[in-house]
Protein backbone atom coordinates (compact mmCIF):
# COMPACT_ATOMS: atom_id res chain seq x y z
CA UNK A 1 0.00 0.00 0.00
CA UNK A 2 1.48 3.32 -1.17
CA UNK A 3 2.26 5.96 2.15
CA UNK A 4 0.03 8.68 1.51
CA UNK A 5 3.51 11.14 2.13
CA UNK A 6 5.49 9.94 -0.98
CA UNK A 7 1.65 10.44 -3.05
CA UNK A 8 2.08 13.78 -1.65
CA UNK A 9 5.59 14.33 -2.70
CA UNK A 10 5.29 13.12 -6.47
CA UNK A 11 2.19 15.84 -6.30
CA UNK A 12 4.71 18.21 -4.86
CA UNK A 13 7.33 17.64 -7.35
CA UNK A 14 4.67 17.92 -10.54
CA UNK A 15 3.97 21.67 -9.25
CA UNK A 16 7.64 22.47 -8.37
CA UNK A 17 8.33 21.49 -11.88
CA UNK A 18 5.47 23.19 -13.25
CA UNK A 19 3.96 20.27 -14.81
CA UNK A 20 0.75 21.38 -12.43
CA UNK A 21 -0.06 24.73 -12.63
CA UNK A 22 -0.85 27.75 -10.59
CA UNK A 23 -4.43 27.70 -10.30
CA UNK A 24 -4.80 24.01 -12.03
CA UNK A 25 -7.48 22.46 -10.57
CA UNK A 26 -6.87 18.83 -8.91
CA UNK A 27 -8.66 15.94 -10.12
CA UNK A 28 -11.77 15.11 -7.86
CA UNK A 29 -10.44 12.63 -4.74
CA UNK A 30 -12.40 9.21 -6.13
CA UNK A 31 -10.37 10.05 -9.61
CA UNK A 32 -7.15 11.27 -7.74
CA UNK A 33 -7.75 7.63 -5.99
CA UNK A 34 -7.71 5.71 -9.41
CA UNK A 35 -5.17 7.35 -10.99
CA UNK A 36 -2.75 6.56 -8.90
CA UNK A 37 -4.02 3.53 -7.33
CA UNK A 38 -4.84 4.00 -3.86
CA UNK A 39 -7.89 3.73 -1.53
CA UNK A 40 -10.30 6.67 -1.37
CA UNK A 41 -9.08 7.35 2.39
CA UNK A 42 -5.19 7.54 1.23
CA UNK A 43 -5.89 10.48 -1.58
CA UNK A 44 -8.16 12.10 1.02
CA UNK A 45 -5.31 12.50 3.54
CA UNK A 46 -2.65 13.08 0.65
CA UNK A 47 -4.99 16.45 -0.04
CA UNK A 48 -5.11 16.82 3.25
CA UNK A 49 -1.15 16.84 3.39
CA UNK A 50 -0.53 18.79 -0.11
CA UNK A 51 -3.18 21.52 1.56
CA UNK A 52 -0.98 21.84 5.16
CA UNK A 53 2.15 22.11 2.89
CA UNK A 54 0.59 25.29 1.43
CA UNK A 55 0.63 23.74 -2.21
CA UNK A 56 -2.71 23.78 -2.57
CA UNK A 57 -6.33 25.25 -1.31
CA UNK A 58 -9.63 23.73 -1.14
CA UNK A 59 -12.81 25.72 -2.51
CA UNK A 60 -16.11 24.79 -1.25
CA UNK A 61 -18.56 23.24 -4.34
CA UNK A 62 -15.56 23.89 -6.84
CA UNK A 63 -12.55 21.86 -5.52
CA UNK A 64 -8.70 21.48 -4.58
CA UNK A 65 -6.71 23.50 -6.49
CA UNK A 66 -2.90 24.14 -6.80
CA UNK A 67 -1.87 27.76 -5.21
CA UNK A 68 0.16 30.81 -6.69
CA UNK A 69 3.29 29.58 -6.75
CA UNK A 70 6.20 32.36 -5.51
CA UNK A 71 8.45 31.38 -8.42
CA UNK A 72 11.49 29.85 -7.61
CA UNK A 73 11.37 26.08 -7.84
CA UNK A 74 10.79 23.89 -5.04
CA UNK A 75 13.80 21.41 -3.58
CA UNK A 76 12.60 18.19 -3.79
CA UNK A 77 12.03 17.26 -0.68
CA UNK A 78 14.54 15.18 2.66
CA UNK A 79 13.60 11.55 2.43
CA UNK A 80 14.90 9.83 4.99
CA UNK A 81 12.61 7.40 6.77
CA UNK A 82 10.44 9.01 9.70
CA UNK A 83 10.96 8.29 13.52
CA UNK A 84 8.62 5.54 15.19
CA UNK A 85 7.50 8.50 17.16
CA UNK A 86 6.16 11.48 16.22
CA UNK A 87 6.96 14.52 17.71
CA UNK A 88 3.91 17.22 17.49
CA UNK A 89 4.93 20.79 17.06
CA UNK A 90 2.19 21.71 16.11
CA UNK A 91 0.05 21.90 18.53
CA UNK A 92 0.48 23.54 21.66
CA UNK A 93 -0.56 21.87 24.79
CA UNK A 94 1.13 23.58 28.02
CA UNK A 95 1.38 21.12 31.14
CA UNK A 96 3.91 21.42 34.51
CA UNK A 97 3.95 18.18 36.78
CA UNK A 98 2.64 19.81 39.09
CA UNK A 99 -0.48 20.38 37.14
CA UNK A 100 -2.85 17.44 38.22
CA UNK A 101 -2.19 17.29 42.04
CA UNK A 102 -3.45 20.82 41.73
CA UNK A 103 -6.25 20.42 39.78
CA UNK A 104 -7.42 17.29 41.71
CA UNK A 105 -8.03 18.85 45.38
CA UNK A 106 -10.51 21.38 43.23
CA UNK A 107 -12.23 18.47 41.99
CA UNK A 108 -12.76 16.50 45.03
CA UNK A 109 -15.05 18.90 46.42
CA UNK A 110 -16.76 19.25 43.42
CA UNK A 111 -17.59 15.27 43.64
CA UNK A 112 -19.48 15.19 47.38
CA UNK A 113 -23.12 14.37 46.66
CA UNK A 114 -24.16 17.30 48.11
CA UNK A 115 -22.34 19.35 45.61
CA UNK A 116 -22.46 16.80 42.77
CA UNK A 117 -26.38 17.21 42.09
CA UNK A 118 -26.41 21.49 41.32
CA UNK A 119 -22.82 21.02 39.67
CA UNK A 120 -24.01 18.14 36.80
CA UNK A 121 -27.51 20.80 36.38
CA UNK A 122 -27.66 22.65 32.74
CA UNK A 123 -26.65 25.98 32.49
CA UNK A 124 -26.20 28.93 29.85
CA UNK A 125 -24.38 31.32 28.71
CA UNK A 126 -24.93 33.52 31.70
CA UNK A 127 -23.64 30.87 33.70
CA UNK A 128 -24.42 31.70 37.39
CA UNK A 129 -23.64 35.11 39.28
CA UNK A 130 -20.65 33.19 41.25
CA UNK A 131 -19.41 31.82 38.06
CA UNK A 132 -19.45 35.54 36.65
CA UNK A 133 -17.39 36.84 39.38
CA UNK A 134 -15.05 34.29 39.65
CA UNK A 135 -14.32 34.81 36.20
CA UNK A 136 -14.09 38.68 36.06
CA UNK A 137 -11.19 37.48 39.06
CA UNK A 138 -9.97 35.04 36.58
CA UNK A 139 -9.92 36.94 33.50
CA UNK A 140 -8.37 40.21 35.26
CA UNK A 141 -5.08 41.61 34.26
CA UNK A 142 -2.74 45.18 34.18
CA UNK A 143 -5.38 46.60 36.52
CA UNK A 144 -8.51 45.60 34.52
CA UNK A 145 -11.30 43.33 35.69
CA UNK A 146 -14.18 42.99 33.36
CA UNK A 147 -17.77 44.00 34.61
CA UNK A 148 -19.10 40.40 35.84
CA UNK A 149 -22.42 41.56 34.30
CA UNK A 150 -20.65 41.48 30.64
CA UNK A 151 -19.11 38.02 31.47
CA UNK A 152 -20.34 35.10 29.42
CA UNK A 153 -19.85 31.21 28.65
CA UNK A 154 -19.06 28.59 25.65
CA UNK A 155 -18.01 25.49 25.72
CA UNK A 156 -14.50 25.93 24.67
CA UNK A 157 -12.22 29.53 22.86
CA UNK A 158 -13.09 28.70 19.58
CA UNK A 159 -17.27 28.60 20.16
CA UNK A 160 -16.53 31.63 21.99
CA UNK A 161 -14.91 32.96 18.95
CA UNK A 162 -17.93 31.61 16.91
CA UNK A 163 -20.57 33.04 18.76
CA UNK A 164 -18.27 36.82 18.83
CA UNK A 165 -18.06 36.15 15.19
CA UNK A 166 -21.50 35.04 14.36
CA UNK A 167 -22.88 38.24 16.71
CA UNK A 168 -21.03 41.12 14.73
CA UNK A 169 -21.42 40.10 10.98
CA UNK A 170 -24.10 38.02 8.84
CA UNK A 171 -22.81 35.68 5.94
CA UNK A 172 -20.94 38.15 3.37
CA UNK A 173 -20.06 39.98 5.87
CA UNK A 174 -15.76 41.52 6.04
CA UNK A 175 -14.08 40.54 8.89
CA UNK A 176 -10.70 42.58 8.64
CA UNK A 177 -7.30 40.06 10.54
CA UNK A 178 -4.28 40.18 10.58
CA UNK A 179 -2.51 38.90 7.41
CA UNK A 180 -1.00 35.97 9.25
CA UNK A 181 -3.87 34.55 11.95
CA UNK A 182 -4.85 31.91 13.95
CA UNK A 183 -5.74 28.94 11.26
CA UNK A 184 -8.86 28.10 12.82
CA UNK A 185 -10.53 31.53 11.96
CA UNK A 186 -10.43 30.61 9.01
CA UNK A 187 -12.63 27.01 9.13
CA UNK A 188 -14.48 29.31 11.50
CA UNK A 189 -15.03 32.22 8.60
CA UNK A 190 -15.46 29.74 5.69
CA UNK A 191 -18.42 28.07 7.99
CA UNK A 192 -20.24 30.90 8.71
CA UNK A 193 -20.03 32.78 4.92
CA UNK A 194 -17.82 35.24 6.40
CA UNK A 195 -15.22 36.80 3.89
CA UNK A 196 -11.67 37.66 5.85
CA UNK A 197 -9.42 40.68 4.49
CA UNK A 198 -6.24 40.51 5.69
CA UNK A 199 -4.28 43.62 7.20
CA UNK A 200 -0.54 44.41 7.29
CA UNK A 201 1.43 43.80 10.26
CA UNK A 202 4.86 45.20 11.18
CA UNK A 203 6.81 44.34 14.46
CA UNK A 204 4.56 46.17 16.63
CA UNK A 205 1.42 43.88 15.45
CA UNK A 206 -1.68 44.94 13.09
CA UNK A 207 -1.13 48.39 11.53
CA UNK A 208 -4.23 50.57 12.83
CA UNK A 209 -4.07 52.66 9.45
CA UNK A 210 -4.15 49.51 7.51
CA UNK A 211 -7.52 48.46 9.41
CA UNK A 212 -8.62 52.46 8.21
CA UNK A 213 -7.61 51.78 4.54
CA UNK A 214 -9.40 48.72 4.40
CA UNK A 215 -12.41 50.33 5.87
CA UNK A 216 -12.35 52.69 3.56
CA UNK A 217 -12.08 50.37 0.44
CA UNK A 218 -15.23 48.85 1.00
CA UNK A 219 -16.91 48.77 5.01
CA UNK A 220 -15.53 45.99 7.60
CA UNK A 221 -18.11 44.70 10.04
CA UNK A 222 -15.63 43.63 11.86
CA UNK A 223 -11.69 43.07 13.16
CA UNK A 224 -10.74 40.34 15.19
CA UNK A 225 -7.72 40.52 16.65
CA UNK A 226 -4.36 38.63 19.06
CA UNK A 227 -2.71 41.75 20.37
CA UNK A 228 -0.80 39.83 23.23
CA UNK A 229 1.65 36.82 22.12
CA UNK A 230 -0.02 36.65 18.49
CA UNK A 231 -0.06 33.19 16.79
CA UNK A 232 2.14 32.51 15.06
CA UNK A 233 4.59 35.41 15.46
CA UNK A 234 4.37 35.63 19.22
CA UNK A 235 4.10 39.70 18.51
CA UNK A 236 2.71 41.95 21.34
CA UNK A 237 0.94 45.55 20.85
CA UNK A 238 3.37 48.17 22.77
CA UNK A 239 0.54 50.56 25.09
CA UNK A 240 0.87 53.03 21.80
CA UNK A 241 0.04 50.62 18.91
CA UNK A 242 -3.47 49.36 21.08
CA UNK A 243 -4.16 52.84 22.33
CA UNK A 244 -4.15 54.03 18.16
CA UNK A 245 -5.93 50.81 17.14
CA UNK A 246 -8.77 51.84 19.79
CA UNK A 247 -8.46 55.44 18.47
CA UNK A 248 -9.42 53.67 15.36
CA UNK A 249 -12.22 51.16 15.86
CA UNK A 250 -14.06 54.11 18.30
CA UNK A 251 -13.92 56.85 15.13
CA UNK A 252 -15.24 54.54 12.76
CA UNK A 253 -17.60 52.62 14.76
CA UNK A 254 -15.89 49.31 14.03
CA UNK A 255 -16.32 45.95 16.97
CA UNK A 256 -13.10 44.15 17.38
CA UNK A 257 -12.99 40.30 18.21
CA UNK A 258 -9.90 40.29 20.89
CA UNK A 259 -9.05 36.56 21.15
CA UNK A 260 -7.09 36.30 24.61
CA UNK A 261 -6.39 32.89 24.35
CA UNK A 262 -2.47 33.60 25.21
CA UNK A 263 -2.55 36.45 27.31
CA UNK A 264 -2.62 34.83 30.62
CA UNK A 265 1.27 34.68 29.93
CA UNK A 266 1.56 38.49 30.28
CA UNK A 267 -0.80 38.84 33.50
CA UNK A 268 0.41 42.80 33.42
CA UNK A 269 -0.64 44.13 30.07
CA UNK A 270 -4.27 45.75 30.00
CA UNK A 271 -6.31 44.49 27.01
CA UNK A 272 -7.59 46.39 24.43
CA UNK A 273 -11.00 46.15 25.39
CA UNK A 274 -9.97 48.11 28.46
CA UNK A 275 -9.30 51.16 25.88
CA UNK A 276 -12.72 50.25 23.80
CA UNK A 277 -14.05 48.51 26.04
CA UNK A 278 -17.81 49.46 24.04
CA UNK A 279 -16.60 48.07 20.81
CA UNK A 280 -14.68 45.15 22.05
CA UNK A 281 -15.63 41.45 22.35
CA UNK A 282 -12.88 39.30 24.23
CA UNK A 283 -12.94 35.82 24.16
CA UNK A 284 -10.32 33.26 26.25
CA UNK A 285 -11.00 29.80 27.66
CA UNK A 286 -9.53 28.08 30.63
CA UNK A 287 -7.64 25.01 28.46
CA UNK A 288 -4.22 26.37 27.69
CA UNK A 289 -3.91 28.05 31.80
CA UNK A 290 -5.40 24.75 33.64
CA UNK A 291 -5.19 21.47 31.23
CA UNK A 292 -5.53 20.98 27.42
CA UNK A 293 -9.02 18.41 28.32
CA UNK A 294 -10.62 21.24 29.74
CA UNK A 295 -13.14 23.07 27.69
CA UNK A 296 -14.38 26.11 28.80
CA UNK A 297 -15.31 29.72 27.20
CA UNK A 298 -15.04 33.41 27.71
CA UNK A 299 -16.98 36.17 26.20
CA UNK A 300 -16.53 39.45 27.89
CA UNK A 301 -19.31 41.85 25.57
CA UNK A 302 -19.87 45.57 25.23
CA UNK A 303 -23.37 45.64 27.57
CA UNK A 304 -25.69 46.54 24.05
CA UNK A 305 -24.30 43.60 22.79
CA UNK A 306 -24.37 41.12 25.74
CA UNK A 307 -27.98 39.68 24.71
CA UNK A 308 -26.40 39.04 20.53
CA UNK A 309 -23.91 37.40 21.85
CA UNK A 310 -25.62 35.05 24.48
CA UNK A 311 -28.04 34.43 21.66
CA UNK A 312 -25.41 33.31 19.07
CA UNK A 313 -23.98 31.02 22.07
CA UNK A 314 -27.53 29.47 22.11
CA UNK A 315 -28.61 29.63 18.55
CA UNK A 316 -25.09 27.74 17.67
CA UNK A 317 -25.51 25.06 20.40
CA UNK A 318 -22.47 26.28 21.68
CA UNK A 319 -23.38 26.66 25.46
CA UNK A 320 -20.94 25.26 28.12
CA UNK A 321 -21.08 22.24 30.49
CA UNK A 322 -21.34 23.34 34.03
CA UNK A 323 -19.02 20.61 35.12
CA UNK A 324 -15.77 22.52 34.11
CA UNK A 325 -17.32 26.15 34.68
CA UNK A 326 -17.80 24.89 38.23
CA UNK A 327 -14.49 23.30 38.88
CA UNK A 328 -12.83 26.30 37.37
CA UNK A 329 -14.82 28.39 39.88
CA UNK A 330 -13.69 26.24 42.84
CA UNK A 331 -9.93 26.66 41.10
CA UNK A 332 -9.89 30.18 41.01
CA UNK A 333 -11.11 29.79 44.61
CA UNK A 334 -8.44 27.77 45.64
CA UNK A 335 -5.88 29.85 44.20
CA UNK A 336 -5.01 26.88 42.37
CA UNK A 337 -4.91 29.05 38.84
CA UNK A 338 -2.71 31.37 40.03
CA UNK A 339 -0.05 29.04 41.02
CA UNK A 340 -0.47 26.74 37.15
CA UNK A 341 0.13 30.44 35.68
CA UNK A 342 3.04 31.06 37.57
CA UNK A 343 4.28 27.62 36.98
CA UNK A 344 3.70 27.60 33.09
CA UNK A 345 5.72 31.24 32.52
CA UNK A 346 8.64 29.05 34.05
CA UNK A 347 7.90 26.30 32.24
CA UNK A 348 7.67 28.52 28.73
CA UNK A 349 10.69 30.30 29.32
CA UNK A 350 12.48 27.16 30.24
CA UNK A 351 11.53 26.05 26.73
CA UNK A 352 12.73 29.32 24.83
CA UNK A 353 15.78 28.68 26.13
CA UNK A 354 16.08 25.62 24.82
CA UNK A 355 14.82 26.68 21.69
CA UNK A 356 17.65 29.30 21.53
CA UNK A 357 20.70 26.72 22.32
CA UNK A 358 19.45 24.91 19.18
CA UNK A 359 18.12 27.75 16.74
CA UNK A 360 19.78 30.54 18.09
CA UNK A 361 21.78 30.95 14.73
CA UNK A 362 18.71 31.18 12.37
CA UNK A 363 16.35 34.06 11.65
CA UNK A 364 14.01 33.16 14.31
CA UNK A 365 11.21 35.53 15.98
CA UNK A 366 9.48 34.79 19.50
CA UNK A 367 8.97 35.90 22.69
CA UNK A 368 10.12 34.86 25.93
CA UNK A 369 6.91 34.12 27.58
CA UNK A 370 5.70 32.42 24.13
CA UNK A 371 4.65 28.76 23.67
CA UNK A 372 5.64 29.57 19.67
CA UNK A 373 8.77 30.48 17.76
CA UNK A 374 8.25 31.78 14.41
CA UNK A 375 11.67 30.43 12.10
CA UNK A 376 12.54 32.39 8.55
CA UNK A 377 14.36 28.79 6.77
CA UNK A 378 17.53 29.86 5.06
CA UNK A 379 17.70 29.76 1.49
CA UNK A 380 17.13 27.41 -0.55
CA UNK A 381 14.63 26.12 1.69
CA UNK A 382 11.06 27.14 1.17
CA UNK A 383 8.39 25.67 3.82
CA UNK A 384 6.39 23.21 1.83
CA UNK A 385 9.88 21.41 1.43
CA UNK A 386 11.07 21.74 5.19
CA UNK A 387 7.34 20.35 5.91
CA UNK A 388 8.14 17.39 3.95
CA UNK A 389 11.51 17.06 4.94
CA UNK A 390 10.37 17.16 8.79
CA UNK A 391 7.71 15.02 8.42
CA UNK A 392 10.32 12.00 7.56
CA UNK A 393 11.86 12.92 10.87
CA UNK A 394 8.93 11.87 12.42
CA UNK A 395 8.51 15.77 13.21
CA UNK A 396 5.35 17.66 12.05
CA UNK A 397 5.57 21.44 11.69
CA UNK A 398 3.13 24.29 10.27
CA UNK A 399 4.43 26.00 7.48
CA UNK A 400 3.52 29.55 7.12
CA UNK A 401 0.49 29.01 4.78
CA UNK A 402 -1.68 27.69 7.22
CA UNK A 403 -1.75 31.39 8.63
CA UNK A 404 -1.68 33.14 5.49
CA UNK A 405 -5.22 34.63 4.35
CA UNK A 406 -5.99 35.70 0.98
CA UNK A 407 -4.10 34.14 -2.12
CA UNK A 408 -0.71 34.51 -0.78
CA UNK A 409 0.98 31.49 0.48
CA UNK A 410 3.14 33.15 3.01
CA UNK A 411 6.90 33.86 3.42
CA UNK A 412 9.60 30.89 3.81
CA UNK A 413 8.72 30.36 7.31
CA UNK A 414 7.40 27.63 9.68
CA UNK A 415 5.80 27.60 13.16
CA UNK A 416 7.03 25.67 16.10
CA UNK A 417 4.88 25.15 19.03
CA UNK A 418 7.13 24.44 21.75
CA UNK A 419 4.66 23.25 24.96
CA UNK A 420 3.67 20.03 24.07
CA UNK A 421 6.87 17.35 24.02
CA UNK A 422 8.68 16.50 26.66
CA UNK A 423 11.71 18.70 27.24
CA UNK A 424 14.33 15.85 26.56
CA UNK A 425 11.84 15.55 23.21
CA UNK A 426 11.42 19.06 22.50
CA UNK A 427 15.70 19.12 22.34
CA UNK A 428 15.84 16.21 20.52
CA UNK A 429 13.29 17.44 17.86
CA UNK A 430 14.78 21.14 17.12
CA UNK A 431 18.23 19.91 17.44
CA UNK A 432 17.22 17.20 14.39
CA UNK A 433 15.70 20.44 12.54
CA UNK A 434 18.87 22.52 13.30
CA UNK A 435 20.89 19.97 11.89
CA UNK A 436 17.88 19.48 8.85
CA UNK A 437 18.05 23.35 8.18
CA UNK A 438 22.04 23.58 7.62
CA UNK A 439 21.82 20.99 5.16
CA UNK A 440 21.51 21.77 1.13
CA UNK A 441 18.04 20.45 0.05
CA UNK A 442 19.36 18.93 -2.64
CA UNK A 443 21.90 16.19 -0.71
CA UNK A 444 19.10 15.18 1.25
CA UNK A 445 17.23 13.10 -1.73
CA UNK A 446 17.53 9.58 -2.24
CA UNK A 447 17.61 7.63 -4.91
Amino acid sequence: MKDFRSVADTVAREIAAGRLKPGERLPPQREFARRYGIANSTATRVYQELARRGLTVGQVGRGTFVRDAPGAPAPAPALSEPAVGRVDLELNHPVVPEQAGLLAAGLGRLVRPERLESVLRPVGPDGTPAAREAAADLLARGGWRPLPERVLFAGNGRQAISAAIAALTRPGARLGVEELTYPVLKAIAARLGVTLVPLAMDAEGLIPEAVEEAHRAEPLHAVYVQPVLHNPLSLTMPPSRLDRLADVLLSLGIHAIEDAVWAFLRGDLPPLASRAAERTVLVDSVSKRLSPGLSLGFAVAPAALVGRVAASVRSGGWVPMRFPLEATCQWQADGAVDLLVRAKRREVMARQEIARAHLGDFRTRSDPLSCYLWWELPSPWRADTFVAAAARHGIAVTPAAAFAVGRHRGPQAIRLGLASPTVATLSRALSTLGDLARSAPEDLVQD
